[in-house]
């Protein structure tokens, strides 16, 4: 148990955010394994309330950085990020190019479902969607982790353009933007630490665990 967990966390602490794509094909396979591990999730009232939207195409990837720049740009150039949020990314030197949109082979955009809708048009109330769609998106990650694959949590504010571009219904609201594809070989990421336990971790009573 100890020994799996371990490697469990040796693997996980790999795991970077990538910037830096390469072009080279990724199989379908590989995303809809990714997807499947995402609907393994647990979920409120094991409802579910999540789509996952492949786009493989250059065209709509294309769309997708385009329109993803205009509100970026608003973003960084246009001062709608107010000062705290602007010094808080200044370590990611990141800026309004999201040139990755259209190199990633795939873009896989994640809706989360605010509520059903029966056969005769009569709305499902969905219970925990925030948490539920938000729990898939990180098991959707550590698949495509698992398979070698890199991606990135990419939330261009607002994101309404994706639910034009990708044709989606008033029921569904984009959540989390992921490019999908291989580190480019020269690829390079933030130099980052993480929390150590003291700060991520409270025990209850104060002594627990070590006696």
């Amino acid at each position: 148990m100890i020994r799996r967990g371990a490697e469990f966390l040796a693997f996980a602490d790999a795991r970077r955010s990538v910037r830096m794509f390469s072009d080279e094909p990724v199989p379908f396979r590989a995303v809809e394994l990714a997807v499947r591990a995402a609907g393994t999730a647990p979920s409120g009232a094991h409802q579910q309330p999540w789509k996952f939207v492949v786009i493989g195409d250059r065209e709509t990837r294309r769309r997708v950085r385009e329109a993803a720049e205009v509100e970026e740009r608003q973003n960084y150039e246009g001062g709608r990020l107010p000062p705290e949020w602007r010094e808080a990314l200044a370590p990611l030197e990141t800026t309004s190019d999201k040139g990755y949109l259209e190199v990633a082979p795939w873009l896989v955009v994640c809706f989360a479902e605010k509520y059903g809708v029966r056969p005769d048009g009569s709305k499902v109330r969905h219970y925990y969607v925030n948490e539920s769609v938000g729990i898939a998106c990180g098991l959707f990650i550590a698949a495509l982790h698992a398979m070698g694959l890199s991606t990135l949590t990419h939330t261009p504010n607002p994101m309404a353009f994706l639910t034009e571009i990708c044709e989606r219904p008033p029921s569904e609201r984009p959540y989390i933007l992921f490019p999908v594809g291989y580190a480019a070989p020269d690829a390079l990421v933030p130099d980052l630490v993480r929390k150590p336990l003291d700060q991520t971790m409270v025990t209850f009573p104060p002594n627990l665990g070590l006696s």
